[in-house]
């Protein structure tokens, strides 16, 4: 199952909160914008997209990384 979430990271401080997060699942997660895809465990991947809406996918589920994505929803 593909989960699905729309956020923004607007801070390099977010971005190290998130792939921290993200690292810690035992799943791929990827982050897109438009026709750009980088792995969510990459910082600099993920620094590279700051200040855009990105959508994320996950294809597990882990309550701390899903908290996360919920601070960083855009609604």
């Amino acid at each position: 199952m593909e989960a699905r979430k729309l956020i923004k990271l607007t801070a390099p401080e977010e971005v190290q909160e998130f792939v921290a997060a993200a690292s810690e699942c035992d799943f791929d997660i990827d982050v897109r914008f438009n026709k750009v895809i980088v792995d969510a465990k990459s910082f600099l991947g993920v620094l590279s997209l700051v200040t855009y809406p990105v959508m994320i996918f996950s294809q597990g589920s882990n309550s701390k990384f899903d908290q996360l994505l919920e601070k960083y929803a855009i609604a």
